[in-house]
């Protein structure tokens, strides 16, 4: 009896963490967005931190939604990464889309041409990308970062990998802690 509540913690311990992780990789991306490309201004800052979270956003969320809407049925997380014939087609259109540089580039050139200038917070998109590229394992949604010339991807060290979890935290803390002192010491 005792085996099995320690058992059952671990397992309830291991679901929470996946789901952690799976929603900490988007939160990250709105962090390092605003860090990297919104500091001028509380607009700006919100605007790159939601612009760094699209590409997910607009692919899992989605997915997301329609689960709890009940138009698709969501695949069983508790287990770790569910196999890719759990998740729907759809999803994967959408990722290829929301996660190639090709098209993000194309994009951004064009609110560039049409703006007369760049769109500085837009670039938390491309940064999204390139962090994704070495952080997402061959076996679940590699980033499609040339899609549509090519369908190569790089197998990478998968995010939910503390190898890679942890760095990321510490690096993101660092940045914010920095950046809060720069702002501070500007004040002056």
């Amino acid at each position: 009896m005792v085996f099995w509540s320690i058992y059952k913690t671990l397992d309830i311990c291991y679901t929470y963490t996946i789901i952690l992780t799976i929603y900490m990789d988007i939160i990250s991306h709105g962090l390092w967005g605003g860090v990297a490309f919104g500091r001028k201004s509380k607009k700006e800052y919100w605007t790159a931190f939601g612009i760094g979270m699209m590409p997910d956003l607009f692919s899992f969320g989605v997915y997301q939604a329609a689960d709890i809407l009940g138009i698709v049925s969501g695949p069983d997380w508790t287990q770790g990464a569910p196999s890719s014939h759990e998740i729907a087609a759809f999803v994967y259109g959408l990722y290829d889309v929301t996660h190639s540089l090709v098209i993000f580039a194309a994009i951004f050139g064009l609110v560039w041409a049409i703006r007369r200038k760049p769109f500085i917070p837009l670039l938390a998109w491309g940064l999204h990308i390139l962090i994704d590229i070495p952080t997402h394992a061959a076996n679940f949604f590699p980033t499609p970062f040339l899609w549509p010339i090519s369908d190569y991807t790089f197998g990478g060290i998968g995010w939910g990998n503390a190898i890679i979890f942890i760095p990321n935290l510490i690096l993101l803390a660092t940045c914010y802690i920095l950046w809060g002192i720069f702002r501070k010491l500007k004040k002056k």
